[in-house]
């Protein structure tokens, strides 16, 4: 699969890699801001603004996208229903039992609130990188 890359369309992967980090961006900074706090315990301080915050999430982002062109590709899904259901099954068996699944430990007061707040945010990323892949492929 990694010999995939060259076929790739990168301005696809570019563009669903953007509109991903940009949908994280917006999740957390301005939709979903307070209740994200509240699932940290973190509800009345004001969270660190590091580099990584961003330049992390930004890298994880990209390489889900790269991986799910990849799988696009190699399983040959080409119509948006299809793109759908890839995006459902992948999201919610891979992104979202993994984000739940992280939460679930002592550091994370309100975890199931952190695994629907996040786990929602991958799940509709993954869907919108996948129709995006395959509509300009």
């Amino acid at each position: 699969m990694i010999s995939q890359l060259a076929n790739l369309n990168w301005i696809s992967v570019l563009v669903a890699f953007v509109v991903y980090f940009l949908l994280g961006a917006l999740w957390f900074t301005l939709f979903f801001s307070k209740q994200y706090k509240i699932s940290l315990g973190r509800d009345n301080e004001t969270l660190p603004n590091k580099p990584i915050f961003i330049v992390g999430p930004a890298l994880c982002s990209l390489v889900i996208t790269i991986a799910t062109a990849v799988l696009i590709y190699a399983l040959h899904i080409q119509s948006f229903s299809a793109a759908l259901e890839f995006s459902l099954f992948v999201g919610v068996g891979y992104l979202v039992a993994n984000t739940v699944n992280i939460a679930i430990n002592p550091n994370i007061p309100r975890p199931i609130l952190y695994g629907v707040i996040s786990g929602t945010y991958h799940l509709l990323g993954i869907l919108m990188v996948s129709i995006i892949l395959v509509t300009m492929k």
